[in-house]
């Protein structure tokens, strides 16, 4: 089996513009992801989101958190959100998306500046809200996409804009569908 290129710090920078032009709003859903278990990822056409589970059939709530002082899960990192184009550069192939470890990757600017927490997005008949933790990139993602991609979204342009992706709460539980549209709410 060949191992998967991680790409250098150049290539990467190479996909700064087109990552930045992503919409600010009615951004597609690319990819649900579900967590069944430490390192499983199953791909999703359709999911339910729940307030108290999070994406139905994840392991969020069982894996709990090192953030927390009981260690239960947080309620504040219930879904992880990607950017499909960071995603898409850091990654390559689209089967590899998974491997970053988050359950919805979307094609929408992640920044602070366009999505600070607080804000709400309709996605689906669902309704969730971007929370205050920060989502870093791990050993594990360097693992996966190599330092460079590490660097890439952890520091500078890439940690200021969310590379890494944004971490968010379900307040209106319902179904969401790859090529539903996250809508801003106002």
């Amino acid at each position: 089996m060949q191992e998967a290129k991680h790409f250098s710090s150049a290539e990467l920078e190479l996909s700064v513009e087109h990552i930045l032009a992503a919409p600010k709003n009615d951004g597609e859903l690319h990819l649900i992801v579900k967590r069944p278990e430490v390192d499983g990822r199953e791909n999703l056409q359709q999911a339910r989101l729940d307030i108290d589970q999070g994406l139905v059939g994840d392991n969020w709530r069982a894996r709990g958190s090192r953030h927390t002082p009981d260690g239960a899960a947080d309620p504040e990192m219930q879904l992880n959100i990607m950017s499909s184009r960071v995603v898409q550069s850091i990654a390559g192939s689209e089967n590899r998306w998974a491997l970053a470890g988050d359950q919805l990757y979307v094609d929408m600017d992640l920044s602070p500046e366009n999505l600070p927490p607080g804000t709400r997005l309709q996605l689906g008949e669902a309704v969730i809200e971007i929370t205050e933790p920060p989502h870093t990139g791990c050993k594990k993602f360097a693992e996966r996409y190599g330092v460079d991609a590490m660097v890439f979204v952890n520091t500078g342009r890439g940690k200021q804009c969310n590379f890494r992706g944004v971490c968010a709460k379900v307040v209106t539980s319902g179904d969401i569908r790859v090529g539903d549209v996250a809508r801003k709410l106002s």
